[in-house]
């Protein structure tokens, strides 16, 4: 936004002040002086605006400063020292009325599009002039991918892509148009990524697997699924076999439906979409691997259908001739665990350190807090031991549940012994322990006041 306003006295001078979009401060340019001052500004709770007091040595008169939709009442600010607040009032020239309060949503919308366009980064001629004159008269797209490859700023590349299209009997092939996806991909420049992908989809001979998977990928992580989906689609409608999806296909677009999700209900409705998935990768003929099947038994552990992950387990050895590996395991002990099946996930924990696999930090303290609160403060204990010869993290919460458990079912003396005993074994510090000692302390005290 541009501000002029012009001092009407026997000094006269113009001052250009332009506003920040995020309305902090005012930059202003004496035209006289050739100077810029940068000046606070914020809005304040009574239909005002903060705006410091601006002295002039030859002249106190106030200025009248012409905007494109307000008038301003300022000082003139030839010499500025900063000084208590000044309240000026906004004068609407563009909408009837007074221009009440902060500026509104669509304006702020408007005003921050401008400053991330005016922010945005500039080509470097000089870099892509030396880019251009790497290449031959005549090059071919493998000597033009190889310069694109060297270049590390995605605009230069972009820029590479735009020129060549343009030239006399050159057209690109797949790998000019991958590695032109995959620097603008990686610097999150997704409006130019889509560009080009829409070129690549309008050339059916232009294509490959590897390129597809490249465009999913990207799109997942600008979480644009409709648009990864798409790309899907159209490697189950290409005619060309080496177009067709993969098990690294499917394998991002269900690490993607299973990303950033920590509520049960959003992961029991996205679970429907991947269940439909694997559906058709399997009725398709590929056949999944161990990082699918873990996905679908953490996807079904996460939306609380702990039961089909059970059966998916169960099936990995006889149906799908994949082994679980340690994640397997640890899916299903804390799902089992975080439901109260506690005998189940002793079962599963017991498969897995059969075949020699330790268990993750999550899984032994799922096991430690559910065998706790199921009064088997023993078997608790003795996970803890376990972990710490593991050299698994015992978080905070774990520590407290058995402490609590073993004074409510044995006594504090007991807790306050196995308090002692860890800390003896380096398990907890001294803070940890005089922590978890105030909070017993504090139990104890409500658990007396409420038997009175």
């Amino acid at each position: 936004m541009l501000f002029v306003c012009r001092h009407y006295s026997w000094s006269k001078f113009t001052l250009l002040c332009i506003k920040d979009p995020s309305f902090n401060k005012i930059t202003c340019s004496n035209s006289s002086y050739y100077h810029s001052y940068v000046y606070p500004f914020r809005y304040s709770s009574r239909n005002l605006c903060s705006w410091p007091q601006m002295y002039c040595r030859s002249n106190s008169r106030l200025l009248l400063v012409q905007t494109q939709f307000s008038i301003v009442s300022v000082k003139p600010p030839l010499h500025v020292f900063l000084s208590p607040s000044l309240p000026v009032t906004f004068y609407s020239s563009s909408a009837p009325g007074w221009l009440r309060g902060p500026p509104s949503r669509s304006l702020r919308k408007r005003m921050n599009r401008r400053a991330r366009i005016a922010a945005m980064p500039v080509l470097d001629e000089s870099q892509f002039q030396n880019a251009v004159s790497q290449l031959p008269p005549r090059f071919t797209p493998e000597e033009l991918r190889s310069v694109m490859d060297s270049q590390r700023d995605p605009l230069v590349c972009l820029e590479l892509f735009n020129w060549a299209s343009k030239q006399h009997r050159f057209r690109h092939n797949v790998s000019t148009y991958h590695v032109t996806i995959q620097r603008l991909g990686e610097a999150n420049m997704y409006k130019e990524m889509d560009d080009i992908v829409n070129q690549v989809l309008a050339i059916p001979s232009i294509g490959s697997e590897e390129l597809f998977n490249s465009m999913i990928y990207y799109f997942t992580e600008a979480r644009k699924l409709t648009r990864a989906v798409m790309i899907y689609k159209h490697m189950l409608n290409s005619r060309k076999l080496d177009c067709r999806p993969s098990i690294k296909t499917y394998n991002i677009l269900f690490a993607a439906l299973l990303s950033r999700r920590t509520n049960s209900y959003i992961n029991h409705m996205y679970m429907e979409a991947i269940r439909s998935l694997f559906k058709q990768m399997v009725d398709n003929g590929i056949e999944p691997d161990i990082v699918s099947l873990n996905t679908l038994i953490k996807g079904y552990v996460l939306s609380l259908h702990v039961n089909d992950a059970l059966r998916i387990f169960h099936q990995m050895g006889v149906v799908y001739q994949c082994q679980p590996n340690s994640f397997s395991y640890d899916y299903l002990i804390h799902g089992l665990c975080a439901q109260g099946r506690t005998k189940n996930a002793k079962e599963i924990y017991d498969k897995m350190k059969c075949k020699g696999l330790i268990p993750s930090s999550k899984s032994y303290n799922s096991l430690v807090n559910s065998s706790a609160l199921g009064g088997e403060v023993d078997e608790a204990v003795k996970f803890l031991w376990e972990m710490n010869e593991n050299r698994r993290t015992i978080d905070f919460i774990t520590f407290r549940t058995v402490i609590d458990e073993v004074c409510r079912q044995r006594s504090m003396q007991d807790a306050i012994g196995l308090l002692k005993e860890l800390q003896d074994k380096d398990l907890i510090d001294g803070l940890t322990h005089s922590k978890l000692l105030h909070e017993l302390e504090d139990d104890i005290d409500n658990l007396n006041v409420r038997n009175r």
